[in-house]
Formats: C-alpha cells, sequence, structure tokens
C-alpha cells in the first residue's frame, strides 16, 4: 500500500462500474486510499469493487448503486461515505456517456437532454453534496474528466461539447468556491479538470486490433493522472484544465 499523498485519504468515485472507473479504484486503492464507489449497474459496480481489492492486495474498497440524478440520495450517499470513514478527502468524477449526429442540423435534442443529466447535473449533484466535506479536508480533491471537444466542438457533437463545457463551468465555479474559502492564505482543497481526446481500454483494443486510437488516453494512464492530483498543492491544480492530450 501507498504511503503518500493519498494514504489514507477518503476518496467516493462516481461513476466507478465502467472501465475507467475500474482503473481509478485499483489505482487510488493502490496509493493507499480508502475507496468508495457509486454507479447505476450493481453487477458492473460488485466486479469492479472487487477487482480493486484483490488487485490492491485487500484494500478498503466499497461500492454502492446511488441514483448520481437524485440530490437527495445524492447527498445522503456523501453524508453515508463522511459517517462511516470520518471524513472525505476526494471525488472522482467518471459518469459518462455520448451521443452525435452526422452533421450539426441532424443533432437531436433529445441527445442533449440525455447528456444534459449524464453530464452536468451528476456533476451538479456531487459537486454540491460534497462540497463542504471537502472543504472540511486538508487535502480534498474534486476531479472532474472533460473532453477537448468541449474546447474545438465539432458540428456533429454539438450537444455532446456543449454538456461537457457546462460540467467544466460548473467545476471552474467550484474551484472558485474552494478559493474563497481559503481567503489570503489560498485554497486547501481544489477542483480540478482532466482533459482527453478520448478513452481507450483493453476490450477496445481487442475489439479493433488495427485501430490507432490516435490521441486517446488509456484508462490506466488516466488513473494515473487522477492519482497525481493529490500530489501537487491545493493552489497549484485548483481551477485548472490538466491536459493528458494535445490541445486542439
Amino acid at each position: 500500500m501507498g504511503n503518500g499523498a493519498l494514504s489514507g485519504a477518503v476518496i467516493a468515485v462516481a461513476g466507478a462500474g465502467g472501465p475507467a472507473g475500474r482503473a481509478a479504484l485499483l489505482r487510488l486503492a493502490e496509493a493507499g486510499a480508502i475507496v468508495a464507489g457509486a454507479d447505476n449497474d450493481p453487477e458492473r459496480l460488485a466486479e469492479a469493487v472487487d477487482a480493486a481489492r484483490y488487485g490492491a492486495g485487500g484494500a478498503t474498497v466499497t461500492g454502492e448503486p446511488v441514483d448520481l440524478l437524485d440530490l437527495g440520495s445524492t447527498r445522503d450517499w456523501a453524508n453515508r461515505v463522511e459517517k462511516e470513514f470520518g471524513r472525505i478527502d476526494g471525488v472522482v468524477h467518471l459518469v459518462g456517456g455520448w451521443r452525435g449526429s452526422e452533421t450539426f442540423i441532424k443533432t437531436s435534442l433529445d441527445d442533449w437532454d440525455f447528456l444534459e443529466l449524464l453530464l452536468v447535473k451528476t456533476v451538479q449533484h456531487t459537486s454540491l453534496a460534497f462540497f463542504e466535506g471537502l472543504q472540511r479536508s486538508e487535502r480534498g480533491r474534486y476531479v472532474l474528466i472533460s473532453a477537448s471537444g468541449a474546447t474545438k466542438p465539432s458540428a456533429g457533437n454539438a450537444a455532446y461539447a456543449a454538456a461537457k463545457a457546462a460540467a467544466e463551468a460548473w467545476t471552474l465555479a467550484l474551484a472558485d468556491a474552494f478559493r474563497k474559502a481559503g481567503g489570503a492564505a489560498g485554497p486547501t482543497s481544489a477542483a480540478a479538470i482532466l482533459v482527453v481526446k478520448a478513452l481507450v481500454h483493453e476490450a477496445m483494443r481487442a475489439d479493433r486490433p488495427n485501430a490507432k486510437f490516435a490521441g486517446f488516453t488509456d484508462v490506466k494512464d488516466l488513473a494515473e493522472a487522477i492519482a497525481g492530483v493529490w500530489e501537487k498543492p491545493a493552489p497549484e491544480v485548483n481551477g485548472q484544465r490538466l491536459w493528458l492530450t494535445e490541445k486542439p
């Protein structure tokens, strides 16, 4: 187990059941963190939690289904995590989803409605639910995973890029709240954005062995970058977009 910046930290991971979530659970647990995962799919969440426990040699990794589209349920989750483990030192937001269209004019506003819930509403709920706990921590971090398309949207990705941009703006407002709470001494907690072009994992490579996935970030590398946010002082990462791919 680790003895660095994450040793003994209590980290909540939203969207823990997907490939990025599995990688993050394992990496954080290996670094010595206590990890509490949430996902809307109980079966894949249980598999991710078991894999992280085993892979990290019996680390404390828990999981529970949480409706992150409901603010009350999200607050209840935050309260349970802090009550069980005594504090909350981080939230990693990995709730994802994508919908696109062939052209701008063919964009379906149903796609926006879907993505606004997954990519924006869940950020709003997790940040509001965990803010006070993160502020009480001496190493609180809120980590959002975003996409380069939010900075340079393409015609067929209007809904997706707009939702990602909204999530970034909300996270930067959270960062400003941490800055103001820190006063002249500077923030003790931070909100940071990790920007990728897209993610790739082993199953994707197996399905498309000839694909190059140019510019994509492997979920293991993303997990490493997530852990690295705790290695830097809060003022250094607060309100920052940390690029894991080339800027468009």
